[in-house]
């Protein structure tokens, strides 16, 4: 039986797989998660670079949380990752949830993504 790192992977590879099908030349929003913060960065995966990038340990996040763990900090890293790609002229972008479902943090970011306008 294969270990739940070993699944994740291929579930990781497998999205993302997808999405370079269907990108267009789009950036990617890749989403990470961890048990006490959320990460997202708008990736150029033709470049190989980071457009922008924002998580629950910016300065301007971190001072309204209770949490950096938690659905209302996942929402408002979505909104400032979407503002800080609007400044950097992103509008659309392809969202790379990785091998996470798209349910709870995750959905969250990116219904604050969407709401800070962002489109995908």
């Amino acid at each position: 039986m294969k270990s739940t790192k070993e699944l994740f992977q291929r579930r990781m590879k497998r999205v993302r797989f997808q999405l370079k099908k269907k990108a267009a030349g789009r950036p990617r929003l890749s989403v990470f998660r961890s048990g006490r913060h959320i990460y997202a960065q708008v990736i150029d995966d033709g470049a190989g670079r980071t457009l922008v990038a924002a998580s629950s340990l910016d300065k301007e996040v971190k001072g309204d949380l209770k949490t950096g763990a938690d659905k209302s900090a996942a929402e408002k890293v979505g909104r400032l990752l979407a503002e800080r790609a609007k400044g950097a002229g992103i509008e659309q972008v392809v969202f790379d949830r990785g091998g996470y479902i798209y349910h709870g943090r995750v959905k969250a970011l990116a219904d604050g993504a969407r709401e800070g306008g962002l489109s995908f």
